[in-house]
């Protein structure tokens, strides 16, 4: 099928789901203090407002995370860059300690879990949870921040990690 074909499908779950994958998103973790620590892989993180400062990430409801993020003041959000495949796993998978080694971390402001070695990491203060379907969108304010001076992030696209890669002085994807 072509994008000149007449051809339109009902949206349903498996067909929108299908579509999204033809979207990259950036990798990120977002992590809350406790007890118990937590933290969980989401690729729905986005900038929602300058004036002022809101982000906004997306999580399932029915997720071992969202009862202490429902509860949570205050949330860390990580940005993954290429070669941390592993830690975006590790944070996806459920039944586990998330926060065992491998993974390095410390206590950051507020008690949240600072993730070691990241592109870049926000503090957020959480201002609104608004619960849509089986997912809930947390609205937060970034009070304090990092990044690395380079760098390009972790990507998720198609099913599977991608990042840009430098090319004759541009990025391309990887």
């Amino acid at each position: 099928m072509t994008e000149t074909d007449d051809i339109q499908q009902p949206a349903d779950a498996d067909r929108l789901r299908a579509l999204l994958r033809h979207q990259a998103s950036t990798v990120t973790v977002v992590t809350a203090p406790g007890p118990p620590l937590v933290g969980f892989t989401a690729t729905s993180f986005t900038s929602v407002s300058l004036r002022p400062l809101i982000v906004s990430f997306c999580q399932n409801l029915a997720s071992s995370s969202w009862p202490v993020v429902a509860r949570a003041r205050h949330v860390g959000v990580h940005l993954l860059r290429p070669g941390q495949q592993e830690l975006a796993r590790t944070f996806a998978t459920s039944g586990i300690d998330r926060f065992a080694a491998p993974t390095r971390w410390r206590t950051g402001p507020k008690g949240v879990p600072i993730l070691d070695g990241t592109l870049a990491w926000l503090l957020c203060r959480v201002v609104d949870r608004l619960a849509v379907g089986d997912h809930a969108i947390v609205l937060a304010e970034p009070e304090l921040l990092w990044h690395a001076d380079a760098g390009t992030p972790l990507l998720y696209h198609q099913g599977r990690y991608a990042h840009l890669a430098e090319h004759a002085g541009r990025r391309v994807a990887a």
